[in-house]
């Protein structure tokens, strides 16, 4: 199953757990994270300021990649967890009769064989 994932990440010089990150490595430092974690097959910055992470994959851990990111470069949101849908054509039916050729079982034909005068009722000679 394909999720898209969005994180509201602060990537203007806030500050994290050991020390106060600029913005432009807050940003760095943040998709190095999220390309890391298992699943991820893309990953974006999104937003008018760019503190928006669009993630892209098959299995994501959201939270397991919110407490990365909140640990290492400060408060993070999750906006939106959505999956990818696959859309589904529809086969359109043929209004013309289909002519189909079905052999059931063995062909039939006749079968002869001798009757025994010595025993007429038994099959076995």
């Amino acid at each position: 199953m394909k999720q898209t994932v969005v994180l509201r990440v602060s990537m203007d010089g806030q500050k994290s757990f050991f020390c106060i990150i600029p913005g432009q490595e807050a940003r760095t430092k943040a998709m190095k994270i999220a390309v890391s974690v298992p699943g991820v097959e893309a990953a974006s910055l999104k937003g008018n300021d760019k503190d928006q992470i669009e993630v892209k994959g098959e299995g994501i851990d959201t939270v397991k990649l919110t407490t990365l990111i909140r640990k290492k470069v400060g408060h993070a949101d999750i906006v939106s967890v959505e999956e990818e849908k696959k859309e589904e054509k529809k086969d359109e039916k043929k209004d013309e009769a289909a002519v189909q050729l079905v052999w059931s079982g063995a062909p039939s034909y006749p079968i002869y064989h001798e009757i025994n005068q010595e025993y007429p009722f038994c099959s076995i000679q």
